[in-house]
């Protein structure tokens, strides 16, 4: 049996809500509307959703926290994957789990917060209409 190593630190929190935001940006890849996070000293975001938005039933309807993680492999192991991996954008990799009916995101990255949380990035797989 392997002892896991994975640290886990507190990046941010998501809320999914019906209603409309101001500063939204919209996801055509995930069909979702994203406000907050960049303004916030505790990172809350708050995504909204189409109908037909492709993601897991559970990031659509139950609020997820985020850990920023020294290893998605190891964070991921034996859990029930409902995201990813995958990266929004360079530099930046991204996975959600199912624990016990709850999703929980896992980041993987070197980038700092400012890299982060500033603007559209370039080839970006969440925001391709937008990115720069």
């Amino acid at each position: 049996m392997s002892i896991k190593t994975v640290t886990y630190e507190y990046h941010h929190m998501g809320i999914p809500t019906t209603q409309e935001r101001p500063g939204e940006r919209y996801s055509s890849t995930f069909k979702m509307f994203t406000s907050g996070g960049e303004n916030s000293e505790f990172r809350i975001q708050y995504h909204r959703f189409e109908e037909d938005s492709p993601l897991h039933p559970l990031i659509k309807t139950v609020p997820h926290v985020a850990f920023r993680v020294s290893s998605i492999d190891e964070a991921i192991a034996g859990k029930t994957v409902i995201l990813g991996p995958y990266y929004p954008f360079a530099g930046f990799r991204v996975a959600m789990i199912d624990d016990h009916g709850t999703p929980i995101e896992f980041i993987e990255t070197t980038l700092s917060e400012e890299e982060i949380w500033s603007g559209p990035k370039a080839n970006s797989v969440i925001y391709p209409d937008d990115a720069t």
